[in-house]
């Protein structure tokens, strides 16, 4: 039995920010065998929709936009005109989402990453009912574009709000909207979960995309990653989507300073790519 899934790859692993120059990326891309291309959504003026749907066509490869949440852009802020930043920005990425055909808006957009810090009890719940109340809005947005939303958790060195299955199920329970699903990081699970099936298992049907390295941030396949466990549970809630390899490239010091990689993780980005689909074709199969 083959899992009936998609294999993608972010263009962060080799470049930032995504410009319409990235599009050179899209004819490797597919030619290694990736059905999906990650759009890391930095700076929405750097990307014409008309030129990228264009490049997207002519390699026959499907979007995601990922979008991506910096100190300016946070739903937690005491500060509302950051709020009003981030809707602005989340806009633009549903404008790019219907320009070029993707489905939804992924990544941690209840909070800026990086926001990890003591708070008191009293502080996060009320960053925590900002973010509901301002998700919420989002959803409302995104649903009237019949569009989506994937929520990451990050681990608890990237945010100090949303680290793991439970507590983003308990935000999609209080957003209480439809158009708000969930994204699952391979990488973040490692640190945070105990059992990746049960994880998955947990946000079941709300599983809407995933992305995947290892608890390296390297190649898929060659750390401690519970793969065998990550397989069971999509299996078990019937899992069809795509799957992401997400990594970053060393070559761009402002991005690994970011991610905190201080040396290759492969001998080329390109060998990271091949080899992590090729790991990942053969993990699909279930013996």
């Amino acid at each position: 039995m083959i899992l009936p899934l998609k294999f993608g790859v972010s263009t962060w692993l080799w470049t930032s920010p995504f410009t319409n120059e990235s599009v050179d990326l899209f004819p490797k891309i597919k030619e290694m065998g990736f059905d999906v291309v990650e759009i890391p959504v930095e700076y929405p003026e750097l990307i014409d929709p008309i030129k990228i749907r264009k490049a997207l066509e002519d390699n026959h490869l499907e979007p995601i936009v990922c979008g991506v949440f910096n100190d300016e852009r946070d739903f937690t802020h005491d500060d509302t005109s950051y709020h009003e930043n981030c809707f602005r920005y989340l806009h633009l990425c549903f404008d790019l989402c219907e320009e070029i055909g993707a489905r939804f808006v992924a990544g941690p957009m209840y909070s800026a990453v990086g926001k990890a810090r003591p708070a008191s009890d009293e502080q996060r719940q009320i960053e925590w009912n900002r973010a509901v109340a301002n998700l919420r809005r989002v959803c409302e947005a995104a649903a009237s574009r019949h569009l989506q939303i994937a929520i990451e958790p990050l681990n608890r060195f990237e945010s100090d709000l949303v680290n793991n299955s439970k507590t983003v199920m308990r935000l999609i329970s209080d957003i209480n909207h439809p158009a708000a699903n969930v994204l699952l990081d391979g990488f973040h699970m490692s640190i945070e979960e105990s059992n990746m099936e049960e994880a998955i298992k947990h946000v079941g049907n709300r599983l809407l995309h995933v992305q995947v390295s290892e608890n390296t941030r390297g190649i898929p396949g060659s750390g401690q990653t519970q793969w065998d466990s990550f397989r069971r549970g999509l299996k078990a809630i019937n899992y069809k989507g795509v799957v992401t390899i997400e990594s970053f490239t060393p070559h761009v010091k402002a991005l690994s300073s970011a991610v905190c990689i201080w040396h290759p993780l492969a001998d080329s980005q390109d060998q990271f790519a091949a080899d992590g689909l090729a790991f990942l074709k053969k993990w699909q199969v279930i013996k």
